[in-house]
């Protein structure tokens, strides 16, 4: 069904917040695109809002790989092998979700929120070893987080970078700031691999995607630059984005529980 040109106004809109929590806050911000394509752009149908956004926060993370990719903060191989391990993950958890109906999807997705929501509180103070690699002692715990991960990022079409960073700092111990670069590679893969499995079944509007992903490019540049003047307020910032993001959950549970008894 196509949309109207408010709603794909909208779904600028939408990006930009996206794009703008991204670059303020280092990430998280892409749990908001599916409740945004839903709730405010008016995506009539959940499964269309998953896939749309899956394509969406793929081309964003990769727009911010090549940034993190210039600055040396990519452990290529660890990021490749978690990549393909986590693509066929990604392949089953979005085939999964595809085949859940799309209200019981919203209430799930919502719960996973408030997991995030509280992975936002915590802190995350281990240095880690520059030196980390990928290695034949390490590989199967990188296999089975990348796995794991992918089927999550697939399942409810975000691009999961809250899962994917913790689960390479606990393979590999590398620091946070190679797991956050080497993890953009993940979420493009994943992104990508769940958008083109909702594509083969006609679930992805390529014009929303390529207008949130506009918006989400203008709001990052802000966020980013917003970022620097607040720099010593972050654990502040990253206290509200997570009661901003109860409160999408929510909202999200009331709507979906109202929707499920009538």
């Amino acid at each position: 069904m196509p949309l109207e040109s408010i709603q794909y106004g909208l779904g600028a809109l939408s990006g930009g917040l996206v794009g703008f929590t991204l670059g303020l806050f280092g990430g998280g911000g892409s749990i908001l695109a599916v409740p945004l394509m839903v709730y405010v752009v008016g995506v009539p149908n959940p499964h269309l809002a998953i896939g749309t956004s899956a394509f969406a926060v793929a081309a964003n993370a990769f727009a911010n790989l090549l940034g993190h990719a210039r600055f040396g903060n990519v452990k290529w191989r660890c990021a490749g092998v978690y990549s393909l391990t986590g693509i066929a993950g990604a392949f089953i958890g979005s085939s999964i979700g595809k085949m859940i109906d799309g209200q019981h999807l919203l209430i799930l997705f919502a719960l996973l929120m408030l997991v995030v929501g509280a992975l936002m509180f915590k802190g995350r103070g281990a240095e880690g070893d520059p030196d980390a690699q990928c290695s034949s002692e390490n590989a199967p715990k990188v296999i089975a987080f990348g796995g794991l991960t992918g089927a999550f990022s697939g399942f409810f079409g975000i691009g999961g970078g809250f899962l994917i960073v913790p689960g390479l700092i606990a393979a590999t111990g590398m620091p946070i700031l190679f797991a956050i670069g080497s993890s953009l590679l993940a979420v493009t893969a994943f992104g990508l691999t769940t958008a083109l499995n909702y594509a083969y079944s006609g679930l992805v509007d390529w014009v929303l995607a390529a207008v949130f992903i506009g918006g989400g490019i203008v709001g990052g540049l802000i966020g980013a630059f917003a970022a620097r003047g607040l720099a010593a307020r972050k654990g502040v910032l990253n206290t509200f984005f997570a009661l901003l993001i109860f409160v999408v959950a929510g909202y999200m549970l009331f709507k979906g529980y109202g929707q499920l008894v009538t």
